[in-house]
């Protein structure tokens, strides 16, 4: 069997980032951005977690040296006014209502729920950007998860992201409705150019079930939006790993 293909069965038998009521992460035990229980130790911190520290197809990546492909045209049709938004702990993150959809050519996928980290986690030649948006998605077929990311940088306002900056619950644990007028679609750039790659979640369990969809235009939001989330999470991002010889395409 190949190796991919078996890692995303145990994955998925284990794990459910696809239950809209629960983080995006491991929960059974405690890790952090930092100390201890920061990135260097999540492989030791539950059994579940070993693809942290032995995984060959870890992400987030340094997106450099990208080769261009005709890969296909992604096509988001996201819905509107509806979800919870929590503050899980880690991030704040908008549980989404079924019926969402990204697809990427045949493969079609369900938007589950979308998170934010700052800095971001990917990197581009290098450079980091303010904040990154996860939109993680539930493929159709059940073989794994595809995830579109989102640079957010500083500049003018967006109104979806000023409507959820407003609205992050300040506790951990604490959730509420998703703002009315908030729309995902807002958050995704109006060219959905990209870089792919096959990656992992970077959280705990670090499960390498992941097509990697990186948009390379970013997004414009507010700085004083970007303030909101930082006060509740300055740093929430896992170290760029190593591509391993993985190609990364861009699609033309």
């Amino acid at each position: 069997m190949e190796r991919r293909t078996f890692l995303k069965g145990l994955a998925l038998l284990g794990f459910c980032p696809l239950c809209a009521s629960r983080a995006f992460a491991a929960e059974d035990a405690h890790w952090s951005y930092e100390g201890d229980a920061g990135p260097a130790r999540w492989g030791a911190l539950a059994k579940d977690n070993v693809a942290c520290s032995a995984g060959s197809q870890q992400s987030p990546l340094n997106i450099v040296g990208a080769i261009k492909a005709d890969l296909p045209d992604l096509r988001i049709e996201w819905l509107k006014d509806s979800g919870r938004i929590v503050n899980n702990g880690h991030t704040i993150q908008l549980n989404a209502p079924p019926g969402g959809r990204l697809t990427a050519g045949d493969v079609v996928s369900e938007l589950v729920q979308f998170h934010f980290h700052a800095p971001s986690e990917h990197r581009v030649d290098g450079q980091l950007f303010p904040m990154e948006a996860h939109f993680v998605h539930s493929k159709a077929n059940g073989d794994g998860l595809g995830v579109l990311g989102v640079f957010l940088v500083e500049g003018k306002p967006n109104p979806t992201f000023a409507l959820l900056a407003d609205a992050f619950p300040k506790q951990a644990g604490a959730e509420a409705p998703a703002p009315a007028g908030a729309d995902p679609r807002d958050l995704a750039p109006a060219s959905l150019k990209y870089w792919k790659y096959e990656g992992s979640l970077t959280t705990p369990p670090c499960s390498e079930v992941v097509d990697w969809w990186v948009c390379s235009d970013p997004v414009e939001v507010a700085k004083a939006d970007i303030a909101k989330f930082t006060a509740l999470y300055s740093m929430n991002a896992r170290p760029v790993q190593d591509a391993a010889r993985r190609l990364i395409l861009q699609s033309r």
